[in-house]
């Protein structure tokens, strides 16, 4: 059976260049290696059958090389947006986030069960090594199926009605994956942001692995890497996603220089990368990418004083007057794009948290409504964004072909009465000498709610929702600490509600999967246990045990297990009935914008566009490596 996807992945392979003068197209920065002899010419560096993309077609210029590109981060782990904006991935979206092969020459796909994918011939890891079947193989047996080295099980993503695939290789080109049931999550894990991992470097990893190295040597690797177990040292080896090893090979167009620890972080253009524009040039255009550390609380600051060249991080929309005052003393331009998530800011009531008198109202409906109710949504668009935001519940946007506007109007209404006789019918009609409502312990209504302290939005928003809810007898307490500590204490049931950004892919089709609607990971704030329960396959946190979840995770099954882009479709408009009337999560606007700040040197950065990890992997799928330094 063809089926679209197949049809798309064919087409996406059918544009190819003429390469036979690609060795007269060799970037400077390369230069000293090529006449060392210790590179060979670009001819030989691709793949026989490259990525080709045609810019013009897309409306983009074809490109130079060279150049540095300087950006800042919050912390040395934020080197992990490298592989996000690097977005090389086996199958990936385009803007239109239609799936592409990308380092994959083609895909095809029967019944959502058997996923047959070819490997471009020739196609080369940055250190020169080859792709082969056999980089499939060592990642899925020895290092999925080994037990010591994947102790939390497989991801939810490799198993289809609860069962592994078989991995076979069918010639020195193809692998295939395939599945008895329907896995249609497969292909959109494998071009997320923070993408499933089906190939390692097997020559280098051998090295680090017990089933191939000598003891006697492994032991000697594990203690010059200060590694007390040889899984951990493997661990850290091949950590992709969070690129800190300098020798792990990539398929990235850029690769980490540095090895932590350090202030500065150097990527560097992969000489063997596997995508070139019409004229025959290998991408990336820029040769260096230049990841500056900083604390996160003054990332704006050394933005706006010139020390950046390309930033969205660290900065937001409370920064944008201040940014763009630097266009007068920099050569910098200063770019809104719209971010993608359900709620700008959200507020996310802890259905598993330990205060059991607050678990028990916060899992009543009534009282998540009339919390929803009593925001006024009008007040924090005029006075934290500028009246430019859409005044919204937590929900998709309108770029998404499952919008409706009865999701985006579900309990937004600002409307204190109906929020104080909601209270009241719930059964907290007491009040104290100040007007707080008396919870059946005897308490005044008081909610704590916390964030991870990164954002001046948020404190903003709970100034004014702090006079919003104090209107239906709830005092509001804010509590900012740090990231880290913010997730334990969510995890451990401490954080009785919680201000984040809502669903983070409002722009998703029926073929995204609808995770974020139901407790699947640990980190979703609404009900931490519960989602440690599904990721953990039951052996951590706890089992739902409210209807409504309970039937979001039925519907979530049945979306794993269709075929059917029209039953996804009414799965998915179902999810999002249920997630909106529920009020699992209280949104506040959404359609907010995200300042981009760019060199005016830089070309091919969009003028708008979306910006989100997921599905857009922030400037990931407009593709960087395609960004090229002209004239100011």
């Amino acid at each position: 059976m063809i089926s679209r996807r197949t049809v798309l992945g064919l087409m996406a392979s059918a544009f190819l260049p003429n390469t036979s003068s690609a060795g007269d197209l060799e970037p400077e920065f390369l230069q000293p290696r090529l006449q060392a002899g210790a590179l060979p010419a670009l001819a030989e560096r691709l793949p026989k059958r490259p990525r080709a993309l045609n810019l013009a077609a897309i409306g983009r210029q074809p490109g130079q090389y060279g150049g540095t590109l300087r950006t800042i981060i919050g912390s040395q782990k934020d080197i992990r947006l490298m592989t996000i904006y690097g977005y090389a991935r086996l199958v990936g979206y385009d803007e239109k986030l239609n799936l592409q092969p990308d380092i994959l020459e083609s895909f095809d796909v029967a019944d959502d069960r058997v996923f047959t994918f070819k490997i471009r011939e020739g196609h080369k890891w940055s250190d020169g090594g080859t792709l082969t079947p056999e980089d499939f193989r060592y990642c899925w047996e020895d290092v999925w199926l080994n037990d010591e080295l994947s102790q939390g099980g497989l991801a939810p993503a490799l198993l289809a009605d609860g069962k592994p695939p078989r991995f076979d290789i069918v010639d020195p080109l193809t692998v295939r994956y395939s599945w008895d049931a329907p896995n249609p999550d497969f292909l959109p894990k494998l071009a997320a942001a923070s993408p499933l991992s089906l190939v390692l470097p097997a020559a280098y990893l051998k090295q680090f692995h017990k089933k191939y190295q000598d003891p006697f040597r492994l032991a000697g690797l594990m203690k010059e890497n200060r590694a007390k177990k040889w899984t951990l040292l493997h661990i850290r080896m091949s950590r992709q996603y969070r690129p800190e090893n300098p020798d792990l090979p990539t398929l990235d167009p850029w690769q980490n220089r540095t090895k932590p620890p350090a202030e500065q972080f150097v990527f560097e253009r992969n000489p063997f990368f596997h995508r070139i524009d019409e004229n025959g040039r290998q991408l990336p255009y820029v040769d260096r990418i230049v990841m500056n550390v900083s604390s996160s609380a003054i990332i704006s600051a050394k933005t706006g004083a010139g020390e950046s060249d390309l930033q969205s991080m660290g900065i937001d929309f409370a920064d944008y007057a201040f940014l763009k005052d630097a266009e007068k003393r920099y050569p910098v331009k200063m770019h809104l794009w719209k971010r993608t998530q359900g709620s700008r800011l959200a507020l996310l009531p802890n259905l598993n948290c330990a205060d059991q008198v607050w678990r028990g109202l916060l899992r009543d409906v009534r009282v998540r409504r009339a919390l929803s109710l009593a925001v006024d949504r009008r007040e924090i668009n005029m006075a934290v964004f500028y009246g430019l935001a859409q005044e919204s519940a937590d929900t998709v946007l309108t770029e998404s072909p499952l919008y409706r506007p009865e999701f985006a109007k579900a309990w937004v209404a600002h409307d204190p009465d109906q929020a104080n006789a909601l209270l009241d019918e719930v059964g907290l009609q007491t009040r104290d000498d100040d007007g707080l409502r008396i919870l059946p312990d005897g308490r005044p209504a008081q909610i704590i709610v916390e964030t991870a302290g990164e954002s001046t939005l948020e404190t903003d928003a709970l100034e004014l929702i702090t006079d919003h809810w104090r209107k239906i007898g709830i005092a509001l307490f804010i509590r900012t600490s740090q990231r880290d500590i913010f997730r334990s204490r969510a995890l451990g049931g401490q954080i009785m509600m919680s201000m984040w950004s809502g669903i983070d892919n409002g722009v998703p089709t029926a073929d995204m999967n609808p995770y974020q609607l139901a407790p699947t990971i640990d980190d979703q704030l609404q009900w931490p246990l519960w989602g440690a329960h599904y990721l953990s396959h039951g052996t951590l946190g706890e089992a739902p045990d409210l209807a409504p979840v309970v039937e979001l995770m039925a519907l979530l099954k049945r979306w794993n297990a269709s075929t059917e882009a029209t039953e996804r479709a009414e799965i998915w408009n179902s999810m999002l009935s249920i997630y909106t009337d529920q009020v699992f999560s209280i949104g506040t606007v959404n359609g907010t914008h995200q300042p981009v700040l760019a060199s005016s040197r830089l070309r091919n950065l969009p003028e708008k566009a979306l910006y989100g990890y997921d599905p857009t992997a922030y400037f990931g799928v407009y593709m960087p490596d395609t960004f090229w330094l002209g004239e100011t």
